[in-house]
């Protein structure tokens, strides 16, 4: 019998899990640790920042539905990774032993990179929750008193789409309470260009955002690097192509929400072999780590390169469908591990996109998410709110059923011609007998 736990609740870890235990005959055991017992929607965190999702409509009790699904569960959280060991101490000072290890942390985010940046300081923040209920009561505030809003990503960061959606969606909420006549606003991004989105664009991105941020009145400054911010006032320098200071702005503000670098979680930073030098799981074609081959990542937590050289440093995002595509590549792998096989599965690493604008928004389909690409597409419109208000409910759906791809959307997926797995090879062996 083996024993597989993944690391982390998140969207990947919660998917992870299904996965696995739909892969993995009932004889091997399968866990999950995380921080707490609720499953949170992240890409709804906007709505909520808002006023349009309260925190109930978008959580998931785990517990109860890992327990259905016959999933360890240890809600404690990790204090440290012991590879060497192949064990998991957890923050309560008990240890969990594996076999196989998954690790689907996401990222811890690094607010204390930049004087002033954070919900315990001066900006907002839309990533996590408890983060959105604090916007939420800065927003009502705003709309009580209205002033200059700035909205962004620093440098270093890798999740520019909530920024974006962020931005049209304070603009819608703020027309809906009549008060966006009196609120200015400035979109602050590392990117090297509107739409760049730590991809180099997808379709014609830079032109459709750009194009949004004119028609809501909305200013820019990109190749941004945020140097501070104090209370009130953001300081910004702007970078030219040679790295030098090209211009520096003093922005004024009454409400600012920045999204921060991410970088590796504490219970696996600086361990050699396993990550990089920002706490990210290194890992092969597989997603498997060279080092530890016993270990997996999937999701955030994993260590991609930047898709080419920028003034000011840039992350590269890792969305929802590439994550899930890691997610059934690893499954898949760790099945034939448990069988005496080898990995044989790679993730396409496709992106699906929907970024919500309040009333409207942008979608893009990139094949794969890194470019070169076999289909590079984005559109813009209306449907698209209403596509990321059914998936938010179709995913909730699929994480309170248990359940990682029903086989209706395993049918979709295929009449569009996008997959999660890239095809497998198989090579016959040279003693094999010929066909």
């Amino acid at each position: 019998m083996a024993h597989i736990v993944v690391l982390g609740a998140g969207l990947g870890g919660t998917i992870m899990a299904y996965e696995l235990r739909d892969e993995l005959a009932k004889e091997h055991k399968v866990s999950v640790v995380n921080n707490g017992s609720h499953y949170s929607f992240v890409p709804s965190n906007p709505w909520v920042a808002v006023g349009w999702r309260d925190k109930e409509a978008v959580e998931v009790d785990l517990a109860p539905v890992l327990a259905r699904r016959g999933i360890g569960f240890h809600p404690q959280g990790a204090r440290r990774i012991h590879p060497a060991e192949r064990s998991i101490e957890l923050n309560d000072g008990g240890r969990i032993p594996y076999d196989y290890l998954v690790i689907a942390t996401g990222p811890e985010l690094a607010f204390d990179e930049i004087e002033g940046l954070g919900p315990e300081h001066n900006t907002q923040s839309v990533c996590h929750i408890d983060h959105a209920l604090k916007a939420k009561a800065a927003f009502d505030a705003l709309v009580a008193r209205p002033g200059p809003v700035v909205i962004g990503a620093v440098q270093g960061a890798s999740c520019f789409g909530p920024a974006y959606e962020f931005t049209f969606i304070l603009d819608k909420a703020l027309r809906d309470a009549k008060v966006r006549d009196r609120v200015p606003m400035t979109f602050v991004t590392s990117e090297p260009y509107i739409g760049h989105l730590g991809l180099d664009g997808v379709g014609d991105t830079k032109a459709l955002l750009e194009s949004e941020m004119r028609q809501h009145h909305i200013k820019w400054i990109c190749n941004a690097k945020v140097d501070k911010v104090d209370l009130g006032k953001m300081f910004v320098q702007e970078i030219a192509d040679d790295g030098l200071v090209r211009q520096a702005h003093e922005l004024p503000y009454v409400y600012a929400m920045l999204l921060p670098a991410f970088r590796g979680v504490a219970a696996v930073r600086g361990i050699e072999g396993l990550t990089n030098p920002r706490g990210f799981i290194l890992v092969d074609k597989h997603q498997r780590n060279p080092a530890f081959p016993e270990i997996f990542a999937v999701g955030v937590c994993v260590a991609i390169s930047p898709v080419g050289k920028t003034p000011v440093p840039v992350g590269v995002p890792k969305t929802g469908f590439m994550i899930e595509s890691m997610v059934t590549a690893t499954a898949r792998n760790i099945g034939r591990l448990v069988k005496g096989e080898e990995p044989d599965a790679q993730g396409t690493w496709n992106a699906v996109c929907l970024a919500d604008f309040g009333d409207s928004g942008v979608a893009f389909v990139a094949q794969p998410q890194i470019p070169p690409r076999n289909v590079n597409w984005s559109s813009s419109g209306k449907w698209v709110h209403t596509a990321k208000v059914g998936f938010e409910k179709y995913f909730l759906h699929k994480i309170r059923a248990g359940k990682s791809e029903p086989f209706y959307e395993r049918l979709a997926l295929q009449v569009l011609g996008i997959d999660k797995l890239k095809q497998i090879k198989i090579e016959a062996s040279a003693d094999a007998p010929a066909a």
